[in-house]
C-alpha cells in the first residue's frame, strides 16, 4: 500500500458516507433515532467507539480495526452534520482545522526546522501549543492549570492522571528522586486507612484518589503506562476466572473461599505451564 494522496475511489467513499449521515437526518424519510440524536445524546458513542477501536488495534485483527475506525468516523461525521444543521460549523471546517494544526505543529516537516529525534520533536510541539495558548490568553503568561482541568474534565481518570502528572513535573513540579514518590505512597496509604477507620465516605473517597494519583507518579517515575498495567490485569482476572468457571464442578457460591483459593492457584499454575510450554516451543 502506497502512501500517495487519497485516491478518487477514498474521496468517493467518504462523500458517500457524509450523503447517508445527511439523509439519515433529513427531516424527510431520515431516521427517527438519528434525527432525535443531539451532540450530547452522542458523546457515550464516541467513547464507547474508541475504547472499542483500541481494543481491535491490540488484539491486532485488521477487520476489525478497520470496522471499528468506521463506527468512530460516523461519530465525527455525524457530529459534524449536527453542527452544520446548527449553523455551527461543518466537516469541511473540521478537516481544514486539523490540517492546518498539523502543518503548524510539524515545521521540521513543513517548514525549514531541523529536529535530532523524537524528543526534540515532542519539545517543539510542547511549544508551539504554548505559543498558541499565549495567543488566545487575556494574560502575556500561558497558565497550565486550564489545560490540566481540561484533562480532568475530558479524558478517562487514570489517562488524565498521567497528563497532569507529566504537565505538572515539565514545569517543575517534582520530587527529587523517586524515593520521595515512594514515601508519598506509604504517607497516602496511612491516610487512606485512617480515613477508612473514620467511616466518613466523603473523606475516604479523598485519600482513596490520593493514593491512586500517587501509584500514577510512581508509574510515570519508572516509565509504565498504568492504564496499559490495569487493563491487562483486568483480562488475566476475566481469563482466570473464566477457566475457574470451567474447573468447577458446582455453583460458584457453594464453595468457601478456602475452596476458591485453591481453585484460584490450580488456575494460575495451568496458565503458568502452558506459558512455559509455549516459550519452549518457540
Amino acid at each position: 500500500m502506497s502512501n500517495a494522496p487519497a485516491s478518487t475511489d477514498v474521496l468517493e467513499a467518504l462523500q458517500r458516507l457524509i450523503e447517508v449521515v445527511a439523509q439519515l437526518r433529513s427531516p424527510e424519510g431520515g431516521c427517527p433515532w438519528d434525527l432525535a440524536q443531539t451532540p450530547e445524546s452522542l458523546t457515550p458513542y464516541i467513547i464507547e467507539e474508541a475504547y472499542e477501536a483500541v481494543d481491535a488495534i491490540r488484539q491486532g485483527q485488521p477487520e476489525a480495526i478497520a470496522d471499528e475506525l468506521g463506527d468512530l468516523l460516523l461519530q465525527v461525521v455525524l457530529q459534524a452534520q449536527i453542527a452544520q444543521e446548527y449553523g455551527q460549523f461543518d466537516l469541511n471546517d473540521v478537516a481544514q482545522a486539523i490540517t492546518e494544526k498539523l502543518i503548524r505543529r510539524h515545521p521540521h516537516v513543513f517548514g525549514e526546522v531541523q529536529v535530532d529525534g523524537v524528543d526534540e520533536v515532542h519539545r517543539n510541539w510542547e511549544q508551539i501549543k504554548t505559543t498558541e495558548e499565549q495567543a488566545t490568553s487575556d494574560s502575556a503568561i500561558a497558565r497550565l492549570s486550564p489545560r490540566l482541568s481540561r484533562y480532568a474534565r475530558s479524558l478517562p481518570p487514570i489517562i488524565a492522571g498521567m497528563k497532569i502528572s507529566k504537565k505538572a513535573a515539565a514545569v517543575g513540579f517534582e520530587w527529587d528522586t523517586v524515593d520521595g514518590v515512594w514515601d508519598k505512597f506509604r504517607e497516602e496509604m496511612d491516610e487512606f486507612q485512617e480515613a477508612i477507620a473514620s467511616g466518613d465516605k466523603a473523606h475516604q473517597q479523598d485519600e482513596l484518589g490520593d493514593v491512586l494519583f500517587t501509584l500514577i507518579n510512581l508509574a510515570r517515575w519508572y516509565d509504565l503506562d498504568p492504564s496499559v498495567a490495569l487493563a491487562d490485569t483486568n483480562h488475566r482476572f476475566v481469563q482466570r476466572f473464566s477457566m475457574l468457571e470451567a474447573a468447577s464442578d458446582r455453583p460458584l457460591q457453594d464453595y468457601s473461599l478456602a475452596e476458591f483459593e485453591r481453585l484460584w492457584q490450580q488456575v494460575k499454575a495451568q496458565i503458568a505451564q502452558a506459558a512455559s510450554q509455549n516459550h519452549e516451543d518457540e
